[in-house]
């Protein structure tokens, strides 16, 4: 657990000392400077976070309040390829801190896993120039040339994030960082399908990790007596709308798991198939028979008995996945990490960086002030947060100053950052705290 002294220590270490140091082996600081590498990164992190859409101007109003005088023009020309690597580093820095909530999430599901991991990632189209620097998959059209992957792993109790790791957005997520990272025993994953593999999977089940997802439709599927079906033949010869059975997946992996089905709605169904026919005009490529046929159900696949895991809580925890699409949502509309008023390459890259730096501040902040309320608002507490930046800013040299701003942005977060309740569509945590079975499907 992080108390406030302690995150505000890791944030003055992060955008201080180790700037400094970013900005002197990247080159960005060759000579005594008034905007030496702390004073950049500090100017762009809080600059930003206070406003996404900040001018030079704005930017250069935030260096002063820093006590750094420089024009707009004058920060303009610090925009470059040096610039960009000091602030990777400073962010790479950053990331390796682990700040968790000093009161963990107060849901009573979650509390009988050590840890609950959710992952995913996100993708920011770059200017080609940046292809040197980051690579996309490309296409005939010439376009997409510079992609980057963005992915977070984020445990849902103390709030704890790996991440953003960053990697060419071409790389395929079976190969990608974070899968690469090893999760604690007893620890749950809920990944998205993107990270679907039979054979991390049962690395995880030999480890003693436990995993919970949605079925890979083409997933070829062997029941307890080792005959093999085709899914949706399997579960319409159960004769049932909601299904419990022992399987094997995989041909050559036979990897023993639970299969948990429900059969949703007419609507349901006619919404994920028009999806899919959408997505497949979108890339071009057939819909595939057997995902249309398994629109009628939806299915989970887990390595958690029954005894610690029933098909209810099954339906609600794969809900909570989505939470990371969400955190990716708010960075992208609140934070505008994707988004920028230049069209200078290098400055670009900079303001990504900084940008989600400041999303990680962000981050930091939110778990040392609304983490343990089951039905806080993430885009409520940005919006505050934002209104703070400048203050805590303007008092980041000295620590107990810095101390003192956080606390006050902990007292505003306090107050009226929460989710009302909805009994059509129940929120995310009133299913959490409830199990509700209403609409789970």
């Amino acid at each position: 657990m992080s108390s406030i002294t302690e995150v505000a220590r890791e944030m003055q270490a992060v955008l201080t000392s180790e700037a400094d140091r970013q900005g002197r082996e990247s080159g960005f600081v060759q000579r005594e400077s008034k905007l030496g590498g702390a004073e950049f990164a500090q100017t762009l992190t809080f600059g930003w976070l206070s406003n996404p859409e900040a001018t030079l101007e704005e930017l250069a109003q935030t260096a002063a309040s820093l006590g750094v005088t420089i024009s707009p023009q004058g920060l303009d020309q610090r925009f470059t390829p040096a610039a960009a690597a000091c602030l990777k580093g400073v962010l790479g820095a950053a990331i390796e801190r682990m700040v968790c909530a000093s009161s963990p999430t107060a849901i009573p599901m979650l509390q009988s896993f050590p840890a609950v991991y959710i992952q995913d990632s996100s993708l920011i189209k770059l200017p080609e120039q940046l292809a040197v620097v980051w690579r996309g998959c490309g296409g005939r059209s010439g376009l997409g040339q510079s992609t980057l992957k963005v992915e977070v792993r984020w445990e849902l109790k103390g709030g704890c994030l790996t991440g953003p790791l960053l990697e060419d957005g071409r790389v395929n997520e079976h190969r990608s960082l974070i899968q690469a990272k090893p999760l604690p025993k007893g620890s749950l994953r809920i990944a998205d399908l993107g990270y679907w593999s039979l054979s991390e999977m049962q690395a995880q089940s030999d480890a003693g990790v436990f995993w919970l997802s949605y079925l890979q439709c083409h997933t070829v599927v062997f029941d307890q007596h080792q005959r093999r079906w085709n899914v949706v033949d399997l579960l319409q010869a159960q004769g049932s709308s909601r299904i419990e059975l022992p399987v094997y997946l995989g041909v050559s992996v036979r990897l023993p798991a639970r299969l948990l089905a429900v059969r949703v709605s007419q609507e349901v169904a006619d919404r994920r198939r028009h999806y899919l026919h959408q997505r497949a005009q979108r890339l071009q490529k057939p819909v595939s028979r057997t995902a249309l046929a398994l629109a009628n159900w939806t299915v989970i696949v887990t390595n958690l008995p029954a005894e610690r895991l029933s098909l209810s809580e099954a339906l609600v925890l794969i809900r909570i996945r989505w939470q990371v699409e969400l955190l990716f949502k708010l960075w992208k509309s609140q934070g505008q990490v994707d988004e920028w008023r230049s069209a200078k390459p290098w400055r670009i890259l900079c303001e990504v960086y900084a940008k989600l730096l400041a999303m990680l501040i962000q981050h930091w902040l939110f778990l040392l002030s609304c983490w343990c309320s089951p039905d806080r608002s993430l885009t409520k507490a940005a919006q505050t947060v934002r209104r703070q930046a400048l203050h805590l800013a303007s008092s980041f040299a000295i620590l107990e100053q810095l101390v003192n701003a956080i606390q006050i942005i902990q007292r505003c977060l306090s107050v009226g950052c929460r989710i009302n309740k909805s009994r059509i569509t129940p929120r995310a945590y009133q299913l959490l705290l409830e199990v509700s079975e209403e609409g789970l499907a």
